[in-house]
This record gives structure tokens, sequence and C-alpha cells, in this order.
């Protein structure tokens, strides 16, 4: 067993005893009860796990627990509550930008690193950063369409 602290959503979590070779995705699905974080593939093709580690979107399937020593994650439950959502999960449900849900918590975690890093100006811009996740369900254009309305809600934010 290897120990860990980690600081998830907020809430630090001291000398957790981890076994060496679980994931992230099992230990924040399995250790820490944090379900919003699918696991897809399981080989970082989907995207679906994909949460932020120290500011930076992973693949949780492809990382191990005791890298993340030390560390600040934010998972999509870390987003938002469902009474107070935050812009960019606003603009999905305005835009309807999910069908079956599925890779919404890794579209939402990708989103959310995209535009806190690039200013997405266009939609080829949004569609590049989007690319590593896929969806079976809506054809990419309401979620191409909420991100492009959250970056520009935060553009006029930050201009005010």
């Amino acid at each position: 067993m290897a120990t860990i602290r980690v600081t998830v959503n907020g809430e630090r979590y001291e000398e957790v005893a981890v076994e060496p070779r679980l994931l992230l995705s099992d230990f924040l699905r399995d250790t820490l009860g944090l379900t919003g974080t699918h696991v897809g593939c399981e080989h970082g093709v989907c995207g679906a796990c994909t949460v932020l580690l120290d500011g930076d979107s992973i693949r949780s399937c492809l990382t191990l627990a005791v890298q993340a020593d030390g560390c600040e994650i934010v998972t999509v439950e870390g987003l938002g509550t469902p009474d107070a959502l935050n812009g960019l999960q606003t603009a999905f449900r305005e835009h309807h930008g999910l069908q079956c849900g599925f890779c919404t918590p890794g579209m939402l975690m990708t989103g959310e690193d995209l535009l806190r890093t690039y200013p997405l100006a266009s939609d080829e811009e949004i569609r590049e950063g989007l690319s590593g996740n896929l969806c079976r369900c809506t054809g990419y254009q309401n979620i191409v369409a909420a991100v492009r309305s959250a970056a520009a809600q935060r553009r006029e934010k930050a201009a005010s």
C-alpha cells in the first residue's frame, strides 16, 4: 500500500492508503464515491474520465492515484451543484449540449480547461479543443454552441 494526500473539489484528504496500481478514476469513483467521473474506454481515447489535476485536464483512467499525491483534483462534482451550476454547465443546459449524458462530465472538464486557457474565438478552435472527447449521441453541434456561449460570457465578464 502507498499513502497519498490530495485535495479533491476543495476537500483535503490526508494519509489515504491506496494500492500502488490503483487508477485515479477508480480512486475517485470507488474510494471517494465521486461517480461523476465516468469510465468509458479505459484507454484514454474517449475522454469520459477527464478531470483537472492541478488545473490541467487529464485522463484519470491513465493516471495512477499515487501520481496525484500532493495535487489538487477537480471533478465534475466540483464545478457546481444542481442548484448553482457554473457558467459552462448552464450553457450546456441552455444549448441542450447533452443527450445520454455519459460523455458530459468529460466534456465539461475539458471545456473548463479550454475556457481558462484559450480565447476560443471560433468554432474551429472549440472543435479542435474538444477533439479528444467522444460523444456518440449529439453530433457535437450543441456542445460546441454551449462552449461558444460560455466563452462569450467569460469574455464579457472579464471586460466589465
